[in-house]
């Protein structure tokens, strides 16, 4: 629970009902545009997301580079499923792996001339996906709402993973 959400409940209880009903429509609704999102991003661009997440990042990153353990933090994924998708998109062009050279343990993720050349011609078409799928969809309100419950429901997770 937030500051903002008032505590219900003195002990944990099962979800209601009524609760489940929502769960279960915002999971479903979720992993539906989720679906939707990555059909449009791998016909338009023939990227996964996974692969518009590795660029995403590496394009933001100072000199188009992370070490891949940055990386695996900055997106959320294990270093081992990293390791796996980075082999795929190197073999596609579309990132370069070198040994670090301040640490030979560790490796340094870098965007290619192809990679970047992928992820602006995906850039456009996924954003306006985002747009058709997300934005249209709610009330700018609604939209306010959904960024609000977003930051909610990180807080709460962020916070229970300090415990």
């Amino acid at each position: 629970m937030t500051k903002a959400t008032p505590h219900r409940r003195s002990r944990r209880q099962l979800p209601t009902a009524d609760e489940l009903r929502i769960w279960r429509d915002f999971i479903e609704t979720a992993e539906a545009l989720r679906s939707r999102l990555a059909s449009r991003l791998q016909v338009e661009s023939s990227l996964s997301p996974s692969d518009y997440a590795v660029l995403l990042a590496l394009s933001e990153a100072q000199d188009r580079q992370l070490r891949s353990s940055e990386l695996a933090a900055h997106i959320g994924w294990e270093r081992s499923r990293l390791s796996h998708h980075l082999g795929r998109m190197e073999r596609r062009g579309l990132i370069r792996r070198q040994e670090c050279a301040t640490d030979p343990r560790g490796a340094e993720v870098h965007l290619t001339p192809s990679g970047a050349e992928a992820f602006r011609g995906s850039t456009v078409p996924h954003l306006r996906a985002i747009r058709e799928f997300f934005v249209d969809a709610l009330t700018p309100e609604q939209l306010r709402a959904a960024g609000e419950i977003a930051a909610a429901l990180r807080v709460h997770l962020d916070a229970r993973d300090k415990e």
